[in-house]
């Protein structure tokens, strides 16, 4: 009888550290978020594309899931990493194109930079015990605005980055993912999230000398990309075998995704064409869309729909691919959190939804409607969209300067080929008044308290 007790009592000890252990691993998720600059969603050798090379980012979808019908909140880069910083629509944080100067942002009535006041996502995890840090690109302000708050008043232990504030020390590029194997190295013990915004492929372009090579038998222009494309899948595949190094890798969350779509090839032909910096400039920026139409600027679905592909071993299953469930990058926030246990803030009105059953390979219906407000459009250019709104797998897109509007069911047409405006016309309205009625209740003004001393000073 007292060996019967003996075993009993072992076979409940084995259970219950089998559990805590279950436990802990949960609670303790690891999340690292990959923000590329201006891939195409056609730029991944898994999409189809007709030159790069991607065998990392390939592997990294065959060990999860695919997701090919994620959408981010607005055709470039800030409002776009606003949208994942604070789960909301960017408007609704008067954040409606890319951080530049303080002029700049007084003539499109913008923030001098993203308010840290408000909820942000990596603060929350930091406060929950989580190890957070930032590397790579930041740009929620810009270096011509001297006294914006760094990246430490957002709720990141650490950050090396470039697109800081002008006092600030500018991290090179090509350091990002160096600098984030070191942090893993560091905290790995502990749970933690770290935002890796790469440069590439935004401009200026510095390829390679081994990538160029590599590329070789290409023309010009598809050389300079393919071997900027190719380098950025080579660090992230260094990345994941230090994960896998360090025994880490069944329970840390990696998601690869970019801020918008391609950039528009320049019209010149010198590497100094528009270009952010001394090197290559858009001449060389021939991202693919797989065949959607727009790009970078516009909200057409080559703008809009970027790779995002998602990889943990302990709870997301391989190599699926998902074009059904609608993702969008509001849904970043409450995915993160709820995975990291936590609850969303007290009186905190989200714009995203989690998607942890999608994660999990479960069906996910998308019940939260997706708004855009884009303040740029060139009407004479592909990008012509002010304003669009997706909902049920139905897209509308507007511009009422130009009276144009196209409607599409996304279940259907994933591509955005046939307008069906004609077809449905009450549909189209009802959207239309949904999109205005958002619209209307969006800020009229920047919030005065993320201006800078120069701001204040010009309008004193």
């Amino acid at each position: 009888m007292k060996i019967i007790n003996i075993l009993i009592a072992i076979t409940f000890t084995f259970f219950a550290v089998s559990s805590c252990k279950e436990h802990q691993k949960k609670e303790n998720l690891n999340i690292i978020f990959i923000y590329a600059d201006d891939w195409g969603y056609g730029d991944l050798g898994i999409h189809g594309s007709t030159f790069c090379e991607t065998p990392n980012i390939d592997k990294l979808a065959a060990g999860g899931i695919d997701f090919q019908n994620f959408v981010v909140n607005n055709p470039v880069c800030s409002p776009s990493r606003t949208a994942i910083m604070t789960g909301h629509f960017p408007a609704r944080h008067s954040v409606h194109g890319h951080f530049a100067s303080v002029e700049s942002h007084m003539r499109r009535n913008m923030p001098d930079w993203l308010n840290p006041e408000a909820p942000m996502l990596p603060r929350i995890l930091q406060n929950a015990g989580y190890k957070t840090a930032h590397f790579g690109k930041w740009h929620l302000s810009n270096t011509h605005v001297e006294d914006s708050p760094d990246p430490a008043h957002y709720g990141y232990d650490e950050y090396a980055a470039f697109n800081l504030p002008g006092r600030l020390h500018q991290m090179s590029a090509d350091s990002t993912v160096y600098k984030t194997i070191d942090f893993i190295e560091r905290n790995h013990e502990s749970p933690f999230f770290v935002n890796v915004w790469l440069h590439e492929s935004h401009t200026p372009h510095y390829p390679e000398e081994e990538y160029m090579m590599q590329f070789d038998h290409l023309d010009k222009q598809q050389q300079v990309y393919a071997a900027i494309i190719a380098k950025a899948d080579a660090d992230i595949g260094m990345l994941m075998a230090k994960i896998k190094e360090l025994n880490i890798d069944d329970n840390t969350l990696v998601i690869f995704s970019s801020d918008n779509g391609p950039e528009y090839t320049g019209s010149g032909k010198t590497i100094e064409d528009a270009s952010t910096g001394p090197g290559y400039g858009t001449y060389y920026s021939v991202g693919e869309t797989g065949g959607l139409k727009g790009q970078k600027r516009s909200l057409l679905s080559g703008g809009v729909r970027t790779p995002f592909i998602a990889r943990c071993p302990s709870f997301i299953p391989e190599g699926q691919v998902d074009r059904r469930s609608e993702i969008a990058g509001v849904d970043i926030f409450p995915t993160f959190l709820e995975l990291a246990g936590i609850p969303l803030p007290e009186g905190y009105t989200a714009d995203g939804e989690s998607i942890v059953k999608a994660l999990k390979g479960e069906p996910f219906e998308r019940k939260k409607t997706i708004y855009w407000d884009w303040r740029y459009a060139r009407i004479n250019r592909p990008h012509w969209p002010s304003g669009a709104i997706q909902k049920n797998s139905w897209k509308l897109l507007v511009n009422e300067e130009a009276g144009r509007r196209e409607l599409y069911n996304i279940a259907n047409d994933w591509a955005e080929q046939e307008n069906l405006i004609g077809q449905y016309p009450d549909k189209a309205k009802e959207m239309e008044n949904d999109l205005n009625n958002w619209q209307s209740n969006l800020p009229e003004k920047a919030n005065p308290a993320c201006f800078s001393k120069e701001r204040k000073d010009l309008t004193d």
